[in-house]
């Protein structure tokens, strides 16, 4: 089966080896403030920090999943207010959690068809983006986050790159706070959540200095200091990071990759007179998830016929959990899963 679902989706080459070796080398048995583990960790971050050119000065720290950092984050960056920038299901949640979490949240939405729009709310501790929503498959250029962060220079800037850290080259500078997790562009076992932080993020952690959560920021950089994690972590998880970070190609090639590929399988989709792109405009439509929109039944049939050739596409979500289908378009998949995927696609509209 050839998993098309945009997380979890087909994993990396070689995990089936670093299974066993990972089993072999008992590295899963020692304690994970242990010296062998947490060379692991460092290693881990280095390889990071190395194949996705994230800036030295920042710190990288790893927790169970992206969505937990949505509390890491309103506990530990906000004060009082945070405004939400969004289009889709992810982002609305986002929002809703800092909300029960006691913060006064403010939404700005903007169409799947539309660009990002420009907040012109002030007082914000805290600006939230999300750069690929992977419920439709929209992609916030890093150009239009650097203009938000022009217009708050004062605020934190975090952005969800679930669907695209590892798969698209981000300007980490542009952003205090980005984080995802590793069963989407990293082709990994879902459970591990990676969250990258800028000096100035740290600074406003320290100065909130929240602590009376266990995965506080503050906490997550003090164990990070000696290389460590502030709970027992995902061990084996992050153990399969380092060595798929390791062998992985730099994500500037990675992302030319995927963007011609995303490119051949959109124009292949505007062939199709029974199928549409949920999002028309390019440059607007994300590298690594590909919403395909059709009638409902249409779409749930060919959803199954898929699943008995051997494709796993992954379901609408949302407002168009039914009438769309999605793509995941990872470093994973290789440009013979696709030509599968089309060439099923065309027989079974024949």
């Amino acid at each position: 089966m050839i998993s098309f679902y945009p997380g979890p989706s087909k994993l990396r080459e070689g995990i089936g080896g670093y299974l066993q070796q990972a089993y072999s080398s008992d590295i899963l048995t020692y304690n994970h403030r242990n010296t062998e583990f947490v060379s692991v960790i460092a290693s881990a971050i280095a390889a990071l920090k190395f194949q996705l050119n994230i800036p030295e000065s920042y710190e990288i720290y790893f927790v169970n999943s992206a969505t937990e950092c949505w509390q890491i984050i309103a506990q530990s960056l906000v004060i009082e207010r945070s405004l939400h920038i969004f289009n889709g299901a992810f982002g609305q949640r986002w929002m809703d959690f800092t909300h029960l979490l006691g913060k006064q949240t403010t939404a700005l939405t903007f169409d799947i068809n539309e660009y990002l729009l420009q907040p012109t709310t002030s007082g914000q501790d805290l600006i939230c983006i999300t750069n690929c929503e992977t419920s439709n498959g929209t992609y916030v250029a890093s150009a239009h986050i650097q203009k938000v962060k022009a217009a708050y220079a004062d605020s934190i800037i975090a952005v969800d790159a679930t669907s695209c850290m590892a798969g698209i080259n981000l300007d980490f500078a542009q952003a205090d706070v980005w984080f995802a997790s590793v069963q989407k562009c990293f082709g990994l076992p879902a459970g591990l959540g990676i969250m990258v932080c800028s000096p100035r993020a740290i600074a406003r952690a320290k100065e909130i200095n929240s602590r009376i959560y266990y995965n506080s920021l503050v906490r997550l950089h003090e164990k990070m200091q000696a290389s460590q994690t502030n709970n027992t972590p995902n061990m084996l998880g992050i153990y399969l990071l380092e060595k798929v970070m390791q062998k992985s190609e730099n994500v500037i090639e990675i992302e030319t990759s995927l963007r011609n590929r995303a490119a051949y399988f959109r124009d292949f989709i505007r062939t199709q007179s029974t199928l549409n792109l949920l999002i028309s405009e390019a440059s607007l439509a994300s590298p690594t998830v590909i919403a395909v929109e059709g009638k409902i039944e249409l779409v749930k049939q060919l959803k199954l016929e898929a699943k008995n050739h051997g494709l796993l596409l992954g379901n609408g979500y949302g407002a168009w959990a039914e009438n769309t289908f999605r793509i995941a378009n990872f470093p994973a998949h290789s440009d013979a899963d696709f030509e599968k995927l089309i060439n099923f696609i065309k027989s079974y509209f024949k």
